[in-house]
């Protein structure tokens, strides 16, 4: 089976790079395959009761920089591999981010590293790979 459109979603983790070569991989199987590389940041928020306190700059900045160079590592990756996918830095929340990423470039297959959460986190927090699983219509290829 081959798939025209082919986002990846990717953090910049060991298991992120792995779907980098599946996908890249995937894509080289038809020819007029896209692959398109998200990367999704969000600031940090933390809440006290019912409010919301201030994150110093600093570390929205950190945070900015450290998406920007997940991104650059992403394009590097990529070049060594021969590919010309696409590679955008996109903030906001990683799973309302993909889902609409998805339906607004008409994709056909998502690929996503696992986070490989367990246990009370997993129940707790959810997983970014497990909510896009059970959120959209197209086939999601889940690389652990």
């Amino acid at each position: 089976m081959s798939f025209s459109k082919i986002l990846l979603a990717y953090d910049g983790s060991p298991v992120s790079n792995k779907a980098l070569e599946k996908a890249v991989e995937l894509a080289e199987m038809s020819e007029n395959s896209v692959l398109d590389v998200v990367h999704v940041y969000d600031f940090p928020r933390v809440f006290i009761g019912e409010g919301l306190a201030p994150i110093p700059p600093s570390v929205n900045n950190e945070v900015y920089e450290l998406a920007e160079r997940t991104v650059d590592e992403a394009k590097q990756r990529l070049a060594a591999v021969g590919s010309n996918a696409r590679v955008e830095l996109i903030q906001g929340s990683p799973v309302d981010v993909i889902i609409e990423y998805i339906k607004q470039n008409d994709i056909d297959l998502i690929v996503i590293g696992s986070r490989g959460l367990s246990g009370i986190r997993e129940f707790m927090l959810g997983s970014v790979s497990h909510r896009v699983a059970q959120e959209v219509s197209i086939p999601v290829l889940i690389v652990k």
